[in-house]
C-alpha cells in the first residue's frame, strides 16, 4: 500500500473518531451547513473581514490578538473544515499559540462559516498550503 492510500485511511479514521472525541471532552459535534451548500469564497470574504479579520489579520497573516490562517498549522489535512465550525460556535482552547482561547463567534451560521472556510482554504492555496 502506497504512502497515499495510508494517510488516506489514517484520516477517514480520524474523522470517524472526531465525533467520539468531541464527545470524550463534553463538545457538541460541529455545525455542518445546510444540505447542498457550494461553498463560495467570494461570498466568505467579506464575512471573514467582518468576523475574523480583527484577530486573524485582514491579510489572514494574523494580529496580536490571534494567529495566522495561512500557516501550515491550518492546512485542510490538520485542522479540517469541522475544526472551523467548531471554533467559531464553541470557542476553542489555545493549543498551538500564546494569543489565549477563542470564544465563540456570535451571529455566524453554519453556512457562514463554510463560505468563510472557502475562502481561506483559496488563499491558503494561493501561498502553497494544500
Amino acid at each position: 500500500m502506497n504512502r497515499h492510500a495510508i494517510w488516506t485511511r489514517r484520516l477517514a479514521l480520524l474523522a470517524g473518531l472526531l465525533p467520539l472525541a468531541a464527545a470524550a471532552q463534553g463538545w457538541q459535534a460541529p455545525p455542518k451547513p445546510s444540505k447542498g451548500l457550494m461553498p463560495n469564497a467570494v461570498l466568505g470574504k467579506p464575512l471573514f473581514q467582518a468576523n475574523c479579520a480583527q484577530c486573524h489579520g485582514a491579510d489572514l497573516k494574523g494580529s496580536d490578538q490571534g494567529p495566522p490562517l495561512l500557516h501550515r498549522i491550518y492546512e485542510p489535512s490538520h485542522h479540517g473544515d469541522a475544526a472551523f465550525q467548531m471554533a467559531v460556535a464553541q470557542g476553542t482552547k489555545a493549543h498551538h499559540w500564546q494569543f489565549g482561547d477563542m470564544a465563540p463567534v456570535p451571529g455566524l451560521t453554519p453556512d457562514d462559516v463554510a463560505h468563510i472556510t472557502a475562502y481561506v482554504r483559496v488563499e491558503q492555496r494561493r501561498v502553497g498550503i494544500r
